[in-house]
């Protein structure tokens, strides 16, 4: 076992389940990566100050066609998140997201990284990925990175890859050396899941929404830092081309789970689509 520091605390990364067949249904910056047997610690909610990303940022990145579309990626199993650009998706888009229920936030009494399970588990059942022998963050980095290196002897443990950052619009060359200068973002936080009603889950379900594909998104470090446990009323990524394509992902998760969010974040959600 390994001890990755998250979220101002240690946690212990557990190891990986048994092989068995792929299952197809659908705060503060780690201080240090955790090496794990075959798996590294990853951060998911990171720390920082909310709202950083609303204002300003970046163009959106060109499409390599890597990168898809969440509208054609609806369990996450497909790499990247791709611009909405034409009238027509955006339109899609905020038919989707006109269908999220609102609540205001509940407490964050009660609330723990553990509550969701170890990270990253590969024993959630009922995602895509569960039960493969590899651990859901490098499950991520495999989905989304190009030119992918493995350590010897493994088809698991990404050593080295480059990733087209959707948040940032930045090209990085990422490796496992730097661990931390990409980040597995979790779209819809752990604790704004648990203030939304993942509270009165069962850990099951919990450890479903931590290790779900859909909601899961390796990006730059620091802005996954910057993002906090924010909903998109509070921030969005710096690049401002991918924001509806990030609401759109936002409200997938939502709907999936059937877990409301707020009224504010749902209407930034939609006037970043056009609504």
């Amino acid at each position: 076992m390994g001890v990755e520091v998250c979220h101002g605390r240690e946690e212990q990364v557990g190891r990986r389940g048994a092989r068995r067949p792929l299952v197809r249904t659908g705060l503060a910056v780690c201080a240090a990566a955790a090496l794990v047997a075959g798996c590294e610690g990853g951060v998911d909610d990171a720390g920082g100050s909310a709202g950083s990303g609303v204002r300003g940022g970046a163009p959106a990145p060109a499409s390599d066609g890597h990168a898809v579309s969440p509208l054609k990626n609806p369990d996450g199993t497909r790499p990247g998140l791709a611009p909405l650009t034409s009238d027509a998706d955006k339109a899609a888009a905020r038919k989707l997201i006109a269908t999220v229920a609102t609540k205001g936030r509940g407490p964050k009494t009660g609330y723990d990284r553990d509550e969701f399970g170890y990270a990253w588990m590969d024993t959630a059942d009922g995602v895509p990925y569960a039960h493969n022998g590899c651990d859901t963050r490098n499950d991520l980095l495999k989905r989304d990175g190009q030119k992918v290196a493995f350590r010897k002897g493994s088809n698991c443990v990404v050593t080295s890859m480059t990733l087209a950052d959707p948040y940032t619009g930045r090209t990085i060359q990422w490796t496992k050396a730097h661990a931390t200068t990409v980040q597995i973002d979790h779209v819809m936080p752990l604790s704004y899941d648990w203030q939304m009603g993942a509270a009165h889950w069962t850990k099951d379900k919990r450890e479903q929404i931590a290790n779900d594909p859909l909601n899961l998104i390796p990006v730059d470090g620091p802005a996954n830092g910057a993002k906090s446990d924010s909903g998109p009323a509070t921030w969005l990524p710096p690049s401002k081309g991918i924001r509806c394509a990030y609401s759109v992902r936002f409200a997938q998760v939502s709907l999936k789970y059937k877990l409301p969010v707020t009224t504010a974040d749902k209407r930034m959600m939609l006037e970043q689509c056009g609504g």
